[in-house]
């Protein structure tokens, strides 16, 4: 399955017009090949600006004890909804992508987590969808964090949005 929006960038701004199970066996043939343990971590974040609400998703490269790298899709959609739509849609685009590439991971014997940007804290608002969304990305079979643990929707992704 591929995602509609095909243009990924990575953290540099340098842009890529290859589906993301491309770039993400690639990513893993080399980094495996220079003798690197991975994790890949997927979350979204979005910004809301008047009517317009800006969504980033991002696939996080963690390389053990050696860093990370980065593929960012981003998106823009016009409509007002509730935050916790919102939250649910940033969840359902880290979904999207987590299944398009689990084929691809599990090939390579790669882990993967499916980080939501959510606050476990009761008082934030986001944590209107933390069990819908918990259920969602665990039904769905992944391992799911959220904050303070989601660092690849609120860090990655946030800061692309």
């Amino acid at each position: 399955m591929e995602t509609q929006q095909e243009v990924w960038q990575n953290m540099k701004g340098n842009f890529f017009q290859k589906p993301i199970t491309q770039l993400v066996e690639e990513a893993i043939i080399r980094e495996q090949a220079n003798g690197h343990r991975l994790k890949v971590c997927v979350g979204s974040d979005s910004h809301v600006y008047g009517e317009a609400i800006n969504y980033a998703t991002a696939v996080v490269f963690v390389r053990e004890g050696k860093g990370a790298f980065t593929f960012i899709r981003k998106e823009r959609e016009i409509q007002k909804i509730s935050i916790k739509e919102r939250m649910l849609n940033e969840v359902n685009r880290s979904v999207e992508i987590a299944y398009a590439i689990c084929a691809v991971l599990d090939a390579y014997g790669v882990e993967m987590e499916v980080h939501a940007d959510i606050n476990t804290d009761p008082d934030f608002k986001s944590n209107a969808a933390l069990k819908d969304a918990m259920g969602y990305i665990l039904g769905m079979g992944y391992v799911f964090k959220a904050k303070p643990y989601a660092f690849a929707s609120t860090n990655c992704a946030d800061m692309m949005v």
